[in-house]
């Protein structure tokens, strides 16, 4: 291993930009189990990975791989790409393994698993229990559906978690095999014009390979897939090139287009292999990809890819709130992104979507009882929605066809201690604001706060600490600081930090106000033009069918902003630290004409024989809606017309 990858147990050990951005180890910070991020780890932990590694096993995961050792007779289940679903588990469990070294439940089932893979690996390193085994299939010779990088980027990812948490070095074995196979096949000196993946993800797990062992092989074949796409060589149908973002060439690609997970995917491996390149074209097309992925496609939420067909970005602004897509592991993908874009700029816009994705798009997915998950997240779900397909449903489910969320949601949570701080022990940054311990050399700092329900962040520091970073999130107003008691000049950067100079026994609060936000949409966004969203803090909300009066739907309901919505309870059995609380008008639809379009009226009310009516109205965190019952759910709110 590299210096780098042998103090640095986490996802992305890159070469700090600048001192303060030095990645630390997931090691490095403990969250404790009474804050939002420690307790969605405990859930992680006792029942997610348990649930997803039982799943392993009824979904046809294993069996796909014993088949292939005469140890199963069972037909081959599940897509192409299922051998990924265990190996992003295997990464969960090994990060997981780092949280908590003295606790290790799965570690036989991470070895028995290793040596299965080890079994059925060729000789010549391939592994893809897809191809093996059908003697009318051969390795490599669908590129564009293939996916055999796709899992190898997540078999390396697997192997050096493993490796970086545990020391066990007996799936890297493996994987570097297969990934020296495919250096063979797809390096420098290979002349195939195809010679990349349509579903990029290997680009990441090779740099970071190449990261943890010196060897620069690994780089120079993502260079050459990275010269190569673009071309249009991987041809097309049922998708168009850019669904694979093979349309244009990588440098010219300043549009977020296609595929979503496959091109926030790409974009993270693009910003890993700048770090290691300096590659000045390619990082201003990254630059243009952020603007145009976070600046014009990204829902209030954090979600990422607004439409269905092909899961895919659509234009810019084209953001409708019932048909968002939304996948879950785009959210994921597009927090990989942002923290390769935070560690290489220092701006905390990278660490502001973060937040985002993570509050609201992320924590979405999962339910309060950490095994059943959404596939996509809509923003929308309108009364009497047919929830029969798996990928639109009503409420979450404890698996899928297409697999790959669960065991993506457990990987990242296992690890979000890597995410908290960056640093040294003389100089850090936080990024993240969560309760817990973070230790840096012979700093500590211990970190109190609810957040995101509390916008009070209090940090002790215990040790040779010199100057400390707060981001101060873009939707912060008022924020302020003091130092051991004395009030600080909020003298916030041109990164968005706020630097203070501390030394050893400071207690340093940060106080960031959290009023009830509401939120116009932009203009172009059609759908959603004379709605708005509520939002306290980075946590979006949105109202549901099962806090409004029997009799009352959804539709009928629209916010009256001449209340000013406020903090309300919170809500234990929804693990809700806080609620919004306002005033809603319901305008009955019985006694309208027949059709979708009626004249405009002050007296509608009148007209239908039944005014209008008022109730309170409650707005719950988006990110826990559905987990009392099926029903109707908004995060745009039609606004109530003026009497």
């Amino acid at each position: 291993m590299t210096p780098a990858a042998r103090t640095t147990c986490a996802p992305a050990a890159r070469t700090a930009s600048s001192a303060d951005l030095t990645p630390l180890a997931l090691t490095a910070t403990a969250l404790a189990p009474e804050g939002e991020l420690g307790a969605w780890q405990v859930l992680n932990r006792e029942r997610t990975i348990p649930h997803v590694v039982q799943r392993l096993e009824t979904s046809g995961v294993m069996d796909n791989l014993r088949r292939l050792t005469g140890e199963s007779d069972a037909d081959y289940r599940g897509f192409n790409f299922a051998d990924s679903d265990l190996h992003k588990t295997l990464e969960a469990i090994a990060w997981e393994s780092a949280r908590m070294p003295g606790e290790q439940p799965w570690e036989d089932f991470s070895q028995q698993a290793t040596a299965l893979l080890a079994r059925v690996q060729q000789e010549d390193g391939y592994l893809y229990s897809h191809v093996q085994g059908h003697a009318d299939q051969k390795p490599w010779r669908d590129m564009r559906w293939g996916h055999e990088l796709y899992v190898l980027g997540h078999l390396v990812q697997a192997a050096i978690a493993r490796e970086r948490a545990t020391g066990a070095n007996d799936l890297m074995a493996v994987a570097r095999r297969f990934a020296d196979h495919a250096v063979r096949e797809f390096g420098p000196a290979a002349t195939r014009a195809d010679g990349y993946c349509g579903h990029p993800e290997i680009e990441t797990a090779l740099v970071e390979l190449y990261r943890h062992t010196g060897e620069v092989a690994y780089l120079d074949t993502v260079t050459a897939m990275v010269e190569r796409r673009g071309t249009g060589a991987l041809g097309t149908g049922p998708f168009e090139s850019a669904y694979h973002q093979d349309h244009t060439p990588v440098r010219d690609a300043h549009e977020a287009s296609g595929h979503a997970v496959r091109q926030l995917y790409l974009n993270a491996g693009l910003a890993d292999l700048v770090a290691e390149t300096a590659d000045a074209p390619l990082t201003a097309a990254l630059d243009a990809q952020w603007r145009s992925a976070h600046g014009t496609k990204e829902y209030v939420t954090g979600g990422m890819g607004s439409r269905h067909k092909d899961e895919s970005f659509g234009d810019s602004f084209e953001l409708p709130p019932d048909r968002a897509y939304a996948e879950s592991c785009a959210a994921i993908a597009s927090f990989q992104w942002n923290w390769r874009m935070l560690l290489a700029t220092g701006k905390a816009r990278h660490a502001d979507a973060m937040e985002r994705a993570l509050y609201n798009g992320i924590a979405s997915s999962t339910g309060v009882d950490g095994v059943r998950f959404f596939y996509s997240n809509p923003l929308q779900l309108r009364s009497g929605h047919d929830g029969s397909s798996e990928y639109s449903p009503s409420e979450r489910l404890d698996w899928f066809a297409c697999a790959c969320c669960p065991p993506n949601l457990a990987r990242l949570v296992a690890s979000l201690g890597a995410y908290v701080a960056t640093g040294t022990e003389a100089t850090a940054r936080l990024h993240l604001y969560g309760q817990g311990e973070i230790r840096i050399g012979s700093t500590t700092l211990t970190v109190s706060t609810e957040y995101p329900w509390d916008g009070r962040v209090e940090i002790a520091v215990a040790g040779p600490l010199t100057e400390l970073a707060l981001r101060i999130p873009a939707w912060s107003r008022d924020a302020s600081l003091t130092v051991s008691g004395t009030v600080q000049h909020l003298d916030v950067d041109e990164d968005g930090y706020a630097r203070v100079s501390v030394k050893n026994g400071a207690t340093v609060v940060l106080d960031l106000p959290m009023p009830v936000d509401v939120l116009d949409p932009d203009p172009r966004v059609d759908a959603v033009r004379g709605c708005v969203a509520l939002r306290r803090g980075p946590v979006v909300h949105c109202i549901e069918q099962a806090d409004l009066p029997a009799g009352v739907t959804l539709e009928s309901v629209s916010i009256d902003l001449t209340h000013e919505p406020r903090l309300g309870p919170a809500f234990a059995s929804l693990r809700a630290g806080a609620t919004v609380l306002g005033e809603a008008v319901v305008r009955p639809a019985e006694g309208l004409p027949l059709g979708t379009a009626h004249v405009r009226s002050s007296h509608r009310g009148e007209r239908s024989g039944m005014l209008p009516g008022r109730i309170p109205l409650r707005a719950i965190p988006y990110a826990r809606w559905a987990n009392r019952a099926p029903g109707a759910m908004r995060v745009w709110i039609p606004v109530a017309e003026q009497e």
